[in-house]
């Protein structure tokens, strides 16, 4: 993959200095054009702790200057989605509980509109849209295994273990999905649709990295996890039904109509095993765990409004 193109005057700049190596001349303190222009320049930053580029040297993973402006960049997009969190529920039966926050959440359904009336055209749009993140899914999730305790990195290995294909490249869920994308007749190259992801897609994806990649965030990496897991299932049979619907490959409906047995059994797992195990351990993470499933719930609505009020035009 190369790097993206630019969206504004940071990530311009940012980007030319990847391509160049002369991180020295990055400038740290030039303000985004737009949440745009620092989205893109953020997901770039975090992209090289994935795969990289293949127009960046491989040994600016770690540069001291990338880093510092990443952490700026991070900063403010924590400090953006902590201003809008809700405060959790008081601590009572966590599973319970953490189930019912999800539950009534009310948020606005891409899937439905999928199963129901979408055209063919938006459901590829659709596709190319996740692909920036499915490609590589669960990867931002396993960062947070050597941080845990023994019973919750069990755990999250358990469930990590089935995402992977259970030892098997051809059922690696990732897989799946390149398989799926190349049977209806799009790209399956690792992030080859970047350039027209929407903000919103940047935003999932640069949540996602961000819970990783920070060890202080490791119990708001499980929280969206087990949000994550909760709300996938009853989505995933929508989506298979609505792709059916439009005709398309066996290939691309499987690796929904496997997402709607697996993330019924991962949910309970991602819920009890893992946050609440990790909760009985560390019961000051109770507020990051609720964050983290806020944040994947409230990431997840801004992409649907996004899509469903241009499809509405």
């Amino acid at each position: 993959m190369l790097t993206p193109a630019p969206r504004g005057a940071l990530s311009d700049s940012l980007l030319e200095t990847l391509r160049s190596g002369d991180t020295a001349a990055l400038s740290h303190t030039s303000t985004p054009d737009s949440p745009d222009d620092a989205q893109i320049a953020l997901w770039s930053l975090f992209e090289l702790h994935y795969r990289g580029f293949d127009d960046v040297a491989e040994e600016l993973e770690w540069d001291p200057h990338l880093i510092a402006l990443r952490r700026r960049l991070e900063n403010g997009f924590e400090r953006l989605l902590r201003e809008r969190a809700p405060a959790p529920p008081a601590p009572g039966k966590f599973a319970e509980d953490f189930f019912e926050f999800v539950a009534a959440h009310d948020g606005p359904s891409v899937t439905t509109h999928l199963q129901r009336v979408a055209s063919k055209e938006q459901a590829l749009q659709f596709l190319r849209h996740k692909s920036i993140y499915t490609l590589k899914e669960s990867d931002h999730t396993t960062w947070t295994i050597p941080r845990l305790p023994y019973r919750v990195k069990a755990a999250v290995m358990e469930l990590q273990y089935d995402e992977y294909g259970g030892g098997n490249p051809h059922r690696l869920h990732a897989n799946l999905f390149a398989k799926g994308l190349a049977a209806s007749g799009l790209s399956a190259e690792y992030g080859h649709y970047i350039n027209e992801a929407p903000l919103e897609v940047l935003m999932q994806n640069n949540v996602m990295s961000l819970f990783g990649l920070n060890r202080r965030l490791r119990a708001a990496s499980l929280g969206f996890l087990a949000a994550f897991e909760a709300t996938s299932s009853a989505p995933s049979r929508k989506i298979a039904r609505g792709l059916k619907r439009l005709g398309f490959p066996g290939e691309m409906v499987e690796y929904y109509t496997e997402h709607v047995e697996a993330d019924a059994v991962h949910e309970q797992l991602a819920v009890r095993n893992i946050c609440g195990a990790l909760l009985e351990e560390e019961p000051e993470q109770y507020e990051n765990v609720y964050f983290g499933a806020w944040a994947s719930l409230h990431v997840d609505d801004l992409y649907a409004e996004k899509l469903l009020e241009e499809w509405s035009e």
